[in-house]
């Protein structure tokens, strides 16, 4: 499609507008500088210019050399350490836990605890939710009724978080002798000794390592995850390893009851694990963490009920998401960026946003619109956590991101599924499996959580993916098979029995048609005795006739 030439000029502006702006200081400021200086220059005399240096003291040579020089290294001795990602490794469990959407609609249809509305309802919001047909579950799931139990979570838990690390090691060649911080975060999930004691025991860490486990975080928590480990290691020594694992146990938040707010996170979650290796030495490094942002809105009543573990009225424990989620989850999403807008956001956006909030106290909220800032020149990638379509939905309306900007997103939904606070490796997993990186990249990750929470890790790409970079990883047998197109809901086949009504009309529609087909099988039985009683009638008349 040809573009307007009302819109390229318009683009052109609008370049020509962020050049000067982002760059003023070498546009406007440097070129003023030195033609000020050159003039002044130009109006003395060598022998004038000769005595002013001769009468300088030594005092102001001292201050004029080595004050800014011993500024310079008190800064670059207080500052914190820069903190690096060496590498990490997404779980892709095995074939067995895969499970297609045709598989667990047939299993929620066998379950005795779900009555025909509740079955409808969870349906059609699987409908609606995203997810392909290769996302996995526990094999405690798959049993009808589900199998949950402490051991059965023990052993998903396991599974993943296993298959990650191994995963990892094997890509970054550390020994587990080498870790000397571990951050394990899961939710629901916390058995005794803790997820860090599990790995500590199976890869036989040291006994001095630094381990700390976050539960309660919400999918948000891996996030934090990375800040606790940041914070760790900027107190550690220079070039300490961090280790930080990232998961959610579906087999433990299945609910069993009939609440439609409560069955939601069971039918959405799935299987998954990320297991990240950071580090203060720069050298083999791939990604260097600039920022992190965390909000939290708790203080609110509706918001810290918005995603609430409790018990129904029967007695079972779920987490009942309320309808509110996707209003609230934009709300804090809004506050988050505004506090990460003001260190990425360039010169340009910053000065237009403030010009529209000017604007709007003069003139009424009513005549100007705010301006929302484009992310999109302060970033190459986004990573949104993948916890619904409407939440992906609700972040690419509220940024103004394109659909390639939200792809990750979506087809880690699709192929994996809702991984809670692992869900973000997926999505940066598949933007590198997709050759999209490059040195100077820069990668937004946004994380919501209960709370209700949205945290932001910034990440600057250091060194761009080789080609092994993938093998081995979750996207390494389904990477050509994507994107993949997500169809509308009235383009998709319906699996759910249909609503009550139309079921009343179309069995009406039945009982009409059997009755009109026994109306004519009565009018063609009436026929053949008709048939039959002249052939009877003219049998008699042909013999009384030879008679």
């Amino acid at each position: 499609m040809v573009s307007s030439p009302a819109l390229g000029n318009k683009h052109w502006l609008k370049a020509l507008y962020q050049l000067v702006v982002n760059k003023f200081l070498v546009v406007v400021v440097v070129p003023v500088t030195a033609a000020v200086a050159l003039r002044k220059a130009v109006q003395l005399n060598p022998d004038e210019l000769l005595s002013r240096l001769h009468g300088l003291r030594q005092v102001h040579v001292f201050l004029g050399v080595f004050l800014p020089l011993a500024l310079a290294a008190l800064y670059l001795v207080s500052r914190p350490r820069s903190v690096y990602l060496v590498d990490y490794a997404c779980c892709r469990p095995k074939p067995n836990c895969r499970v297609s959407m045709a598989s667990f609609t047939e299993n929620l249809r066998c379950m005795p605890y779900l009555d025909d509305g509740a079955f409808r309802f969870v349906i059609r919001m699987l409908q609606r939710s995203g997810l392909g047909d290769q996302t996995y579950l526990h094999p405690s799931l798959h049993h009808i009724p589900p199998r949950c139990c402490l051991s059965s979570s023990r052993d998903e838990a396991e599974q993943v978080i296993f298959a990650a690390m191994d995963d990892l090691l094997a890509k970054t060649s550390v020994a587990p002798g080498d870790i000397d911080i571990l951050v394990t975060n899961c939710s629901a999930f916390n058995p005794t000794p803790s997820l860090a004691d599990i790995i500590v025991n199976r890869y036989k860490l040291r006994d001095d390592v630094r381990s700390v486990h976050v539960s309660g975080m919400g999918c948000s928590a891996g996030v934090i995850a990375l800040e606790v480990a940041r914070n760790l290691l900027q107190a550690a020594a220079q070039g300490a390893r961090a280790l930080v694992v990232s998961t959610e146990t579906t087999s433990l938040i299945n609910y069993t009851g009939k609440n439609r707010a409560m069955l939601l996170p069971a039918a959405l979650f799935r299987m998954g694990a990320a297991a990240v290796l950071l580090s203060t030495s720069r050298s083999g490094s791939r990604f260097r963490l600039t920022h992190i942002v965390r909000t939290l809105t708790a203080a609110e009543d509706r918001a810290y009920r918005c995603a609430y573990q409790e018990e129904d009225e029967e007695g079972q424990t779920g987490v009942n998401l309320s309808k509110d989620l996707v209003a609230i989850a934009g709300e804090t999403l809004k506050a988050n960026i505004v506090a990460i807008g003001s260190v990425v956001l360039p010169p340009s956006e910053k000065l237009l946003f403030a010009l529209s909030l000017a604007a709007r106290k003069v003139l009424g909220r009513k005549v100007i619109k705010l301006y929302v800032p484009d992310f999109r020149t302060a970033f190459e990638h986004f990573c949104i956590h993948a916890g619904g379509r409407a939440v992906v939905d609700a972040v690419q309306s509220s940024l103004g991101l394109s659909d390639e900007n939200v792809e990750p997103s979506r087809m880690t939904l699709h192929r994996f599924g809702n991984t809670s606070s692992s869900s973000l490796w997926y999505e940066l997993a598949y933007i590198e499996a997709k050759r999209r990186t490059r040195k100077g990249d820069r990668v937004w990750m946004v994380g919501f959580g209960s709370g209700f929470k949205c945290n932001s890790a910034v990440w600057e790409c250091i060194r761009s993916p080789s080609d092994t970079t993938t093998v081995g990883a979750p996207w390494a047998d389904s990477i050509h098979q994507y994107p993949v197109k997500i169809l509308k809901m009235h383009h998709r086949v319906s699996c759910s029995p249909l609503p009550m009504k139309a079921m009343v009309m179309k069995l009406k529609e039945w009982e009409m048609r059997l009755k009109a087909m026994e109306m004519r099988l009565k009018v063609m039985e009436m026929r053949l005795k008709a048939v039959d009683m002249l052939l009877n009638m003219r049998t008699t008349s042909v013999g009384s006739w030879h008679k």
